[in-house]
């Protein structure tokens, strides 16, 4: 059976080469491109567009925007307590008496200002010629989706909408920020987006007791490379999911590792051959 291998393409981006300092840029400027010249993203298409013509059937590359959420009310959270009793305690509970983060909390004031500052970044890099994602995909978790309609807000045609997929959501269980909410509650509230057929009504990928592994969150984020390359003739394609997603994609992909803080976005052009 032919399986799809994935790899990064270097010489693009600046991330490629890791975070050296813990975390990464939120916004580096022109989205991380190494190229400088006013003519950058016109040079940047051509040379996909190169890749692509110049291989052989069994072989495509694309380039992924990789957007994390803007901050929510569970990162405030985490920071308040700290990552060890966060983990061991409160992630477990709905909230605390000040802050409600559980199940599936909202934007922070400061993460609908990220997701602003993503939306402008694009606008900027539009007067550059910036390849606007042709494709758009979401995690169904409200913090995402918030995240990817502030950012893409009048950036992307209104007849171009996003699709919400199960796989793009963050690293399921134990975690009541991470359980979400009904299919019903994300067609009633973003009725502008597309929700994938497979998202049933009910979460219930949740479990309270067991959290999902790194080997787990890679096998779906696999299949929703295969999904994307198997069936998507487009070159230029967004996610805008969560830090444990952005790990996986890292990790399928064999990128360098990149701690992309809330509000960030990494792009990577990616080469898919089949064997």
């Amino acid at each position: 059976m032919s399986q799809r291998s994935y790899e990064v393409v270097e010489g693009f981006f600046m991330q490629e080469g890791g975070a050296r300092y813990g975390l990464g840029e939120v916004l580096p400027p022109r989205f991380g491109l190494i190229d400088r010249s006013d003519g950058r993203w016109k040079t940047f298409r051509q040379k996909i567009g190169q890749l692509n013509t110049s291989s052989p059937a069994s072989t495509q590359y694309k380039v992924f925007f990789v957007g994390r959420h803007g901050e929510g009310f569970h990162n405030v959270a985490e920071a308040k307590y700290g990552t060890e009793e966060w983990n061991n305690y409160w992630s477990k509970e709905n909230g605390d008496g000040e802050l409600i983060w559980g199940p599936d909390p909202e934007l922070t004031t400061l993460g609908k200002d990220q997701a602003k500052a993503v939306h402008d970044a694009w606008k900027q890099e539009r007067k550059f010629g910036i390849p606007i994602p042709e494709k758009l995909y979401c995690s169904p978790l409200t913090r995402a989706i918030h995240t990817n309609k502030i950012s893409f807000d009048s950036i992307i045609p209104q007849s171009q909408r996003t699709m919400i997929i199960e796989n793009l959501r963050e690293t399921t269980g134990v975690h009541t920020c991470d359980k979400r909410r009904t299919r019903t509650y994300i067609e009633q509230t973003f009725p502008d987006f597309d929700i994938e057929k497979e998202l049933i009504e009910e979460d219930t990928l949740w479990d309270p007791e067991v959290r999902e592994t790194h080997a787990e969150i890679d096998a779906r984020m696999r299949r929703v490379l295969d999904m994307i390359f198997g069936k998507d003739q487009e070159q230029f394609i967004s996610f805008t999911a969560h830090g444990g997603i952005v790990s996986a994609v890292l990790r399928v992909m064999n990128h360098r590792q990149y701690i992309l803080p809330t509000g960030g976005v990494i792009p990577i052009v990616v080469k898919s051959s089949i064997s």
